[in-house]
């Protein structure tokens, strides 16, 4: 962690919280959110109070809860991708309609009586699916739709939302299923959806540079996104402090209810009275957040909120009265405000346009991965420990986590600009091959004197990083035996089109940069040469290939021809 706590202020800085809500559109897709966010959650009171009437099974009911999570672990990296390859504003409506249909079956089954404990489950399960899909899009909005200076304030205000939603939606759920019935709690549900639906196709975006050779394959795409995160330090430290926060943070999830139940003896309206003062503290850390931007790194403001959830813990595990738990409830729905916007505004800002919802999908993959195996582990130190060990186990965690901050500081992705240097120049080529031939190799020559190896060889390690993470699936730096000042870099992509996109992509600052200083111990006068070499592939025949003579051509019958 930097010696200094206070940060650099900004001019650009906006002092007030609610200053994203001053942009239109965004204002209005809050308030459509927030009324998605309420019908989200009377659509999970529902469900529950539904399959207790269908069946006594626990493990039925249980299930409700994998067949909402599921979706998320099977989907969350292809939804990425494709949130990076197809127009982001057709896929929302796509995922909104998915969803509102969804809704609305599940409505109309239920109205009418046909409703079965699996029917119940697979109509959760699709619903899943939707937002899985979604999640990832979603979060790329609000990058477009803000300046970067207000993207903290407007993730802040997304928190609120679905604060405030959390707060209001379960109790309007239970009053509509006690007037009513759960169906129609599943009707309001998905006509929620509809308002969602109609500001993202009143949403006028603004053109988007779109490559304009074949579209990426999903799987490669995916591990494209995963070849960025492996070579890009930001995102690694925020995956990192991600995963482990949520894993200790995950023993108030899972053992609350059984605290409440089993320590303390209170009925299930102090568990939702509980879950109110979580969504207060959230909605107050909205409040508070600009200032604490200002004057904190983000490194403190991740040290100290953690520090603060785990002193939450504690007082969980240990604490009988009423009013300082109220208290100390708020304080957790803050810091977990805090900390998961430091890592959501750091997961959309360290990362260029191209990849930005590949790399969300991770994070938000990692996120959940943290929270279902801490689930089970707390969950089980409980079972044979006791809730107050776990829960103070899990605060150790907690307070140990914060000094990753010495090897994993946050601080690295601060001011990266990922706008491009200049356009990367055209490769000379006799003949155009077809997108999906490969691998490529690309090759640069440099001539270096002996005594600048060593200096021109660090600088080309640091371009090596740089090449991965844009897509290179090999690299190396080779020095002629025969000249010993002539060094050769190559790099390899896996088609035609990948490198393509490479070159649509320009060059960036960071690489830009590297290249003048490695230029720079280029010797001669003229400059690096670049070569571009394809693979090539004989395809057999029945008829042999054969010599012509006094030629160095392969010649396959009628099947075409080959070069030597």
């Amino acid at each position: 962690m930097s010696a200094p706590i206070t940060a650099p202020t900004s001019p650009a800085t906006s002092a007030s919280p609610f200053t994203p809500l001053k942009i239109p559109f965004f204002r209005v897709l809050w308030i459509a959110s927030f009324v998605s966010n309420i019908g989200t959650w009377m659509q999970n009171v529902g469900a529950v109070g539904l399959m207790t009437q269908l069946t006594p099974s626990p493990v039925l009911v249980a299930l409700l809860q994998t067949a909402s999570a599921l979706p998320v672990f099977l989907l969350s990296l292809p939804a990425g991708a494709l949130a990076d390859l197809v127009d982001r504003r057709k896929m929302l409506l796509l995922t909104q309609t998915w969803m509102a249909a969804t809704a609305l079956v599940l409505a109309t089954v239920t109205l009418l009586g046909y409703t079965t404990p699996w029917l119940l489950l697979l109509l959760t399960f699709m619903l899943g699916l939707g937002g899985a899909l979604n999640n990832p899009v979603w979060q790329t909005v609000t990058p477009e739709l803000v300046p970067r200076q207000e993207l903290p304030q407007a993730i802040a205000l997304n928190s609120v939302s679905f604060n405030l939603a959390r707060a209001f939606g379960p109790a309007l759920g239970g009053l509509v299923i006690g007037y009513f019935s759960a169906g129609a709690a599943f009707m309001l549900n998905g006509l929620s959806f509809l308002a969602t639906m109609y500001m993202v196709w009143s949403w006028k975006r603004a053109p988007q540079a779109t490559s304009t050779l074949a579209t990426e394959r999903v799987v490669a795409a995916i591990r494209g996104g995963i070849r960025y995160a492996r070579y890009a330090p930001p995102v690694q430290h925020i995956l990192v402090r991600g995963v482990c926060f949520t894993f200790g943070a995950s023993a108030l999830f899972a053992l609350m209810p059984a605290v409440v139940a089993r320590r303390l003896h209170e009925p299930t309206s102090f568990y939702s009275m509980l879950l109110s003062c979580m969504g207060l503290g959230a909605v107050l850390g909205a409040f508070i957040l600009p200032r604490l931007n200002r004057r904190l790194t983000i490194d403190w403001r991740v040290t100290l909120a953690t520090t603060a959830f785990a002193a939450g813990l504690v007082g969980l595990a240990y604490a009988n009265n009423h009013w300082l738990l109220y208290g100390l409830l708020v304080l957790v729905g803050l810091a977990w405000m805090l900390v998961l916007n430091s890592f959501s505004v750091g997961v959309q800002t360290v990362v260029p346009r191209w990849v930005q919802a590949r790399t969300i999908s991770l994070y938000l993959l990692t996120i959940q991965g943290g929270m279902a195996l801490g689930s089970v582990v707390w969950g089980a130190v409980a079972e044979r420990l006791g809730l107050p060990l776990a829960l103070a186990g899990a605060a150790v965690w907690l307070g140990l986590s914060t000094l990753l901050v010495l090897r994993f500081s946050l601080r690295t992705g601060e001011g990266l600009d990922f706008t491009p240097a200049r356009p990367r120049l055209e490769p000379v080529l006799a003949t155009e091959p077809a997108p999906e031939e490969g691998p490529v190799i690309i090759t640069t020559t440099y001539h270096v004197t002996p005594d600048n190896r060593p200096a021109f060889t660090y600088l080309m390690e640091q371009l090596a990083r740089i090449r991965r993470r844009e897509g290179a699936i090999g690299w190396g730096l080779y020095a002629d035996l025969a000249e010993p000042t002539r060094m050769v870099e190559y790099f390899m992509t896996e088609s035609w089109e990948e490198h393509a996109q490479q070159h649509e992509r320009g060059v960036g600052r960071d690489e830009a940069d590297l290249k003048t200083q490695i230029r720079a111990l280029h010797e001669g006068p003229e400059p690096p040469t670049v070569s571009h070499l394809l693979a090539q592939h004989y395809q057999s025949t029945a008829t042999p290939p054969v010599m012509v003579p006094g030629s160095t051509r392969l010649v396959a019958s009628t099947a075409g021809e080959a070069t030597a």
